[in-house]
This record gives structure tokens, C-alpha cells and sequence, in this order.
């Protein structure tokens, strides 16, 4: 899946009012700490890993756990 349609996806499970944890997804992204999975995730599989990165301020612990719920092989 293109980077871009995974995060249209995660656009619309992180609410407005969190818009800097979105901000830190896509840098994230951009910087190379976040990876897309490797095959498709589900709906529910990506909603749960972003309600999860959602319960905590936008930090590098927090990242590296949705980077682990993205991508297990991930080393982050």
C-alpha cells in the first residue's frame, strides 16, 4: 500500500483535536522511524494501534509503539 493511502487512512481514525499526534505520524514517516506494515493492516488492526498512540502524548516511546504495532520485524 502507497504511504500516501495509509495515511489518508490514519487521517480518519486521529481526530482533529490531535492534530499534532498526526503531525508526528507523518514526520515519523518521513524521518524513517515509522515504516508501513509490510502487508495490509485491517481496519480494526490500525484503528486499535492508533487508539493506542492516541492514549499517550506524541513522544519517541509512543511512536516506537505504533512502529511496532505497524511493522513487528520493526527494530524501533
Amino acid at each position: 500500500m502507497p504511504l500516501s493511502a495509509l495515511l489518508a487512512r490514519i487521517r480518519k481514525l486521529v481526530p482533529r483535536s490531535d492534530d499534532e499526534h498526526y503531525d508526528e505520524i507523518v514526520r515519523s514517516f518521513g524521518v524513517g522511524t515509522l515504516r508501513p506494515p509490510p502487508t495490509p493492516m485491517s481496519d480494526r488492526e490500525l484503528a486499535q494501534a492508533i487508539a493506542e498512540f492516541l492514549k499517550q502524548q506524541p513522544s519517541s516511546e509512543s511512536v516506537a509503539t505504533l512502529g511496532r504495532r505497524l511493522d513487528p520485524s520493526s527494530p524501533v
